[in-house]
């Protein structure tokens, strides 16, 4: 199936690792021309070189800390002059931050804020004029399940992503007469580098225990019996930013394997 993604011009931050690399994977198999921002500027290279080896693509890294706005006017004004415009927005810069709302401290709801929402406020600021200009775009946002649904010791993630449920159904409303669409995926448990970092934690007090004996126990109780596959998340996010999702906006679609209590 041919997505009509070739000469695109994506942007995928936190494109470094995890979900936001294997997004670039996948547009750049199609034939998009990808810029991946973050922050550790030596990973984001080696993501880069590591994505253009497998693909062929082009495929760069433009180091960039989402939360501060300078820095996002400034990548995105550098994929522009590359490239001539930006047709898709990849929001997936975040980190996971779940406790008991008393033991949450000012510092890290600022954080948390500072990143996940206002780094999504600033990039979408910054690529909206060049898709109006264009006729369209694409915008997907990264979120969690926990934002329709939230659980216990789950802030201030859970209300921040549910801040950028709103943002994602409000940003479809309003521009969806410029030909931008809008939409968001929830992400479950899926094989990531914060997962990997938590296994080399825990390996200090079971250091015979491996990394798939981890991952298959984080995945007992998620209904298909596993922790997903980053690619399976890159895979759809590919399709929204496709030719093929013309009829999709203001949708959330779980990538969760069934965990969550709610459509």
């Amino acid at each position: 199936m041919d997505l009509g993604l070739t000469g695109r011009v994506a942007i995928i931050t936190g494109g470094s690792e995890g979900i936001g690399k294997a997004a670039a994977l996948s547009l750049a198999r199609e034939g998009a021309r990808v810029a991946i921002a973050a922050r550790r500027p030596d990973v984001l290279e080696a993501a880069a070189a590591e994505i253009r080896a497998a693909t062929g693509g082009e495929v760069i890294g433009i180091p960039c800390d989402a939360r501060d706005e300078a820095q996002v006017q400034a990548m995105v004004a550098q994929v522009v002059e590359r490239w001539g415009t930006v047709d898709i927005l990849v929001n997936n810069a975040g980190t996971s931050a779940a406790a008991r709302f008393e033991d949450v401290s000012d510092t890290t709801w600022d954080g948390d804020l500072g990143l996940k929402l206002y780094g999504a406020i600033y990039c979408a600021r910054a690529v909206l004029p060049h898709m109006k200009a264009a006729g369209g775009g694409r915008i997907i946002n990264v979120t969690t399940p926990g934002g329709k649904a939230p659980g216990a010791n789950s802030l201030p993630t859970s209300l921040v992503r549910a801040a950028g449920l709103a943002l994602t159904k409000a940003l479809s409303k309003d521009y969806a007469a410029d030909g931008v669409l809008v939409n968001s995926v929830c992400i479950g448990l899926i094989k990531s580098g914060q997962h990997e970092r938590r296994y080399e934690r825990e390996q200090e007090r079971n250091p015979s225990r491996t990394l798939d004996e981890f991952y298959a126990g984080m995945g007992r109780n998620v209904p298909v019996g596993r922790v997903g596959e980053a690619a399976e998340a890159g895979d759809v996010i590919c399709f929204l930013a496709s030719s093929r999702a013309s009829y999709l906006t203001g949708t959330a679609i779980n990538i969760d394997g069934g965990s969550s209590p709610v459509l």
